[in-house]
């Protein structure tokens, strides 16, 4: 079976961006896509060179198993073990599932694969197919993400801290794509937030990472905030606010939030 060296590194590349992927939506990982990219970038090159490597069947299974967890601490942010344990291990299911799944696939189909020393060589590409469904499936999900945004459109929220509250307009915004640490920050104009609490006390500066990149924000986060929809009332506990350094009439809320209602 011949092999092309540009093929594989692509095959691996969508295979392992996949699978990493999947891992993070299963833990909901805050790790970004570009992270994971270069971890498969990583992955790929690894398991393009892997097979020309002469190594017994075992001793192959356990460096597998290592560049695997390699993988994992690579493409993933972690504030502890136990994170890391909970994403590693999503991984490899994902990755057990997927490999039985094709076993089985190609068994029935008749295509020819060769496996054995801890790798498959298969004749059929399956993982720039898979990413691509993957990817497709994604902007499914963000296009719907945005619908539902929409359709909730205008609403009345509260900002709580500390005893004290705000009670602002507000509205999703599908392009507002604020970040602090991975976790989804609104936006709420600088009056209301000295309503709260002394600016200076209530906030302080964070980098955020947004569409148009990285800036600094004042940030801070609220014990909770009420927002007020058709549906009737939703509480979310422990949200990140930034204040606007631009005057505003409305907060403008983070369309994460939206999943939450």
């Amino acid at each position: 079976m011949q092999v092309y060296v540009e093929l594989a590194l692509a095959e691996n590349f969508c295979m392992d961006f996949t699978l990493l992927a999947c891992a993070k939506l299963l833990t909901k990982n805050p790790c970004g896509y570009r992270r994971i990219a270069a971890a498969s970038a990583l992955g790929a090159g690894f398991a393009v060179l892997f097979p020309l490597i002469p190594l017994p069947g075992w001793l192959a299974i356990i460096i597998k198993v290592l560049s695997g967890l390699a993988l994992a601490a690579g493409a993933g942010r972690f504030a502890g073990i136990k994170p890391y344990l909970k994403f590693a291990a999503a991984f490899f299911g994902v990755s057990l599932l997927a490999g039985g799944t094709l076993v089985a696939l190609f068994s029935l189909a008749g295509w020819d694969f060769a496996e054995g020393g801890g790798y498959m060589i298969s004749s059929v590409p399956i993982g720039i197919p898979a990413f691509f469904v993957f990817a497709l499936a994604m902007g499914c999900r963000a296009l719907s993400h945005r619908l539902a945004a929409r359709a909730k459109g205008a609403v009345v929220c509260t900002v709580f801290l500390h005893g004290k509250s705000v009670k602002l307009p507000a509205f999703f915004d599908s392009g507002n794509r604020v970040y602090s640490g991975g976790v989804p920050v609104s936006v709420i104009p600088v009056q209301a937030a000295k309503r709260l609490a002394d600016e200076g006390e209530a906030a302080e500066d964070v980098t955020v990472r947004t569409v148009a990149g990285s800036r600094t924000l004042k940030v801070f986060t609220a014990d909770k905030i009420e927002i007020y929809t058709a549906d009737g009332m939703h509480t979310i506990k422990c949200v990140k606010i930034g204040i606007s350094p631009q005057p505003m009439a409305r907060a403008v809320l983070h369309p994460d939030l939206a999943e939450q209602l």
